[in-house]
């Protein structure tokens, strides 16, 4: 009797009925359709938006006005013109970069660091001293920033520095993801997709449960849905 009543209280019997539970709840399908469109539209993916709006049956032409702007932004950015991309921002909003001098110095920092992988040492270094260098003094965390892809000239062959993350296609990204949220703020519209809103709610609430000292199923791969 007792070993019977110590299995069904076991920690892999809880886990298994919380995640039977978890699989008998039911959202409907329209829930989901709203959350991946708004995720699709807010990163700027007019292709996949317009396939899936057929897909799903979701109209999404008055959320995908505009998009193409941001579109031509992002991929001058993510194949390294950075001055292309800066000339896409001016000719969308003319005042974005003369209100947001921050971001102005990201982009021309990306500008930098794409000179530094092309090897194009004296015209990076007279670059940052031309139009860095304000800038970075005037912010502490523009300074560290700069200071890290400078650093790269340290090194004759970069890619193999320990500042190599500023040369991944990651770097560019997280460019992009500065420069889209800037656009979409300036448009009045939401810069965070709710899809996104909603993974930190639950890393939040499981920090709050940790810190708490509460025993829970944590979610150990969001992406693939596993569950410790």
């Amino acid at each position: 009797m007792d070993v019977t009543m110590q299995e069904e209280k076991s920690p892999q019997n809880d886990k298994e009925k919380w995640v039977e539970e978890m699989e008998n709840m039911h959202i409907e399908s329209a829930i989901m359709n709203r959350l991946i469109m708004d995720y699709l539209v807010t990163e700027g993916y007019k292709e996949a938006a317009e396939k899936f709006e057929i897909e799903a049956g979701i109209s999404a032409s008055e959320c995908l006005k505009g998009i193409e702007g941001r579109i031509k932004v992002r991929d001058a950015i993510l194949k390294g013109c950075i001055s292309e991309a800066i000339s896409l921002i001016n000719d969308l909003h003319p005042e974005l970069l003369d209100d947001d001098r921050v971001l102005l110095f990201y982009l021309q920092l990306q500008q930098l660091i794409e000179l530094i992988r092309e090897h194009k040492t004296e015209e990076a270094l007279e670059f940052a001293q031309t139009s860095l260098s304000e800038r970075g003094e005037e912010s502490p965390e523009c300074l560290v920033d700069m200071e890290r892809a400078l650093a790269l000239l340290a090194f004759e062959k970069p890619e193999e520095s320990p500042f190599l993350d500023l040369l991944c296609p990651a770097q560019r990204h997280k460019v992009w993801s500065r420069v889209n949220a800037a656009i979409m703020e300036y448009e009045n519209k939401e810069s965070v997709p709710c899809l996104t809103k909603l993974i930190k709610l639950l890393i939040w609430s499981e920090s709050q449960l940790e810190a708490k000292g509460v025993h829970y199923h944590k979610m150990n791969d969001i992406s693939k849905g596993e569950v410790s």
